[in-house]
């Protein structure tokens, strides 16, 4: 699909109860394109009383038979729905992914959009699925049928980050609707986009008026707005560890259920028994993909010292074969970050892994690319673990490497973190793959592979990566509430 690099589009309102409509203040939120600085739509600045009213909209259609009472089967007849209007407008939505948030346009309709219509697909199945059990009760003597139930648990407060803005806000949506649950869905202000368009496919699914709910607007305002209102019963909420322990102190005022899948600095360990040709190019795309704005990117390079030479330029080899420039282009591999604050902030721990005593082996710069916000891939070599670019997180395409000795210390400096998102492991030893699987502190431990996530398979974090799990059965049942019965038989 090919679209100009200055296309304008028109501004883009808020949907509530069903109708798009205008935010209640008059300001207005540019929507700039990454690749080139330059400004291609605008969107409503949700105040909190648009909040109130999305709200209310949730609460009512929840109450109603609309969405929770209906038959399970035709509920997931639904969502199975949007999964195919997902992928009947996979162009549209990679092309508006891409103009957001930067990245490649053929990348966006290769992962982000089949990855948005497989939630719905894979959640659909789960709404004639979620069933209680019944209960062996001992009592007292009497005769007693005790059984439990999974009920939906009410309205629920989504906000999405803007590094997978479609994935992400599937991500939310569809489990919360598979459960009869109604949301109010609060996106990036950076990347409303495709979260504005899977609203419109919802409702062209079928979806009530009401049963989903999109304010756009700032986190201050329109963010603050939904994680303290008072008929809000779950807050779901996928960014950085700091808003989200802003969000966890703010709902513990009135207990609201929270998910949390929060940042990350994941380890990519690599053993010397490693299958190299494999383990390299496996240790580069961790990173270097989506410009290293990934929560589990595999930002911390760990390798036996046996290897680390050789793989440290390899890496650097993949990552100087990268191409770099617009999303809208075929051959683009590296697109620009996000905006020019987040180019900034990478830039700024560039330079803090340099004065801390870290060789640049590759990267550093733009590239060359002045118009936009990019920047090369980058390897911090020789990095300790004391250094700040060992345990912050960047959030960009920089990578430091650090060597090992054997694989009690790859656990040590595996597990020497904040965060707990996700590990890579390297090895054709099935012993080493099991023993730093079971060792590593993290919620996702790929081995011998990157990046596989499925629908069926729980994601979240260990320690300041999160609380809870996001799909899978695990992410559907955060959506429930467990209810226990107990009905004395004469």
């Amino acid at each position: 699909m090919n679209i100009p690099e200055n296309i304008l589009l028109p501004t883009r309102k808020l949907l509530i109860g069903g109708e798009w409509v205008s935010a209640s203040q008059e300001e207005k939120i540019t929507i700039t394109n990454p690749a080139t600085g330059q400004a291609f739509s605008e969107i409503e600045s949700g105040s909190e009383a648009d909040i109130d009213l999305a709200v209310k909209a949730a609460r009512r259609t929840f109450e109603s038979s609309a969405w929770r009472r209906m038959r399970p089967l035709d509920r997931g007849k639904i969502l199975s729905r949007v999964a195919d209007l997902i992928e009947a407008n996979a162009d549209e939505l990679a092309v508006l992914e891409c103009l957001d948030n930067g990245k490649p346009q053929h990348l966006a309709k290769m992962v982000d959009v089949p990855s948005a219509a497989e939630i719905f697909r894979y959640m659909s199945g789960w709404c004639s699925k979620l069933g209680g059990k019944t209960l062996p009760v001992s009592g007292d003597g009497s005769h007693y049928h005790a059984y439990t139930l999974r009920q939906p648990i009410g309205v629920v407060g989504a906000i999405v980050p803007w590094n997978y803005p479609m994935a992400m806000a599937a991500w939310k949506i569809a489990p919360a609707l598979a459960a009869g649950c109604t949301m109010v869905l609060k996106p990036s202000e950076v990347t409303p986009m495709t979260a504005l368009k899977l609203g419109e496919l919802c409702l062209e699914a079928g979806v009530p008026e009401g049963a989903l709910n999109i304010v756009t607007g700032y986190g201050h305002t329109a963010g603050q707005a939904l994680i303290s209102h008072p008929d809000v019963d779950k807050v779901a909420f996928t960014g950085s560890t700091n808003v989200g322990k802003h969000i966890l102190r703010t709902s513990a005022d009135s207990m609201k259920r929270v998910s949390l899948e929060l940042g990350g600095k994941s380890p990519t360990i690599i053993m010397p028994d490693a299958d190299l040709e494999k383990a390299i190019p496996g240790a580069a795309m961790s990173i270097f993909f989506n410009s290293g704005q990934i929560c589990f990117a595999g930002s911390r390079l760990l390798v036996h010292e046996d290897v680390y030479d050789a793989v440290v330029e390899g890496v650097a080899q993949v990552a100087k074969s990268l191409p770099m420039g617009s999303g809208m282009k075929a051959e683009t591999m590296i697109g620009p970050v996000v905006s020019e604050q987040q180019q900034k902030r990478i830039m700024d721990y560039i330079n803090i892994g340099r004065e801390e005593g870290s060789e640049i082996v590759t990267g550093g710069g733009n590239g060359g690319l002045n118009e936009g916000y990019f920047v090369e891939p980058t390897i911090l070599a020789n990095t300790s673990a004391d250094q700040k670019v060992f345990q912050e997180e960047i959030f960009g395409p920089v990578l430091t490497a650090t060597p090992f000795k054997n694989i009690e210390e790859a656990i040590q400096l595996g597990n020497d973190s904040c965060y707990g998102l996700g590990a890579n492991v390297w090895s054709q030893n099935i012993n080493t793959c099991h023993k730093l699987a079971d060792s590593l502190q993290a919620g996702t431990v790929w081995t011998n592979c990157y990046f596989v996530v499925d629908p069926a398979m729980p994601f979240g974090g260990f320690k300041e990566s999160g609380i809870g799990r996001e799909v899978g059965e695990e992410g559907i049942n955060m959506y429930t509430e467990s209810k226990s019965v107990c009905i004395k038989l004469d």
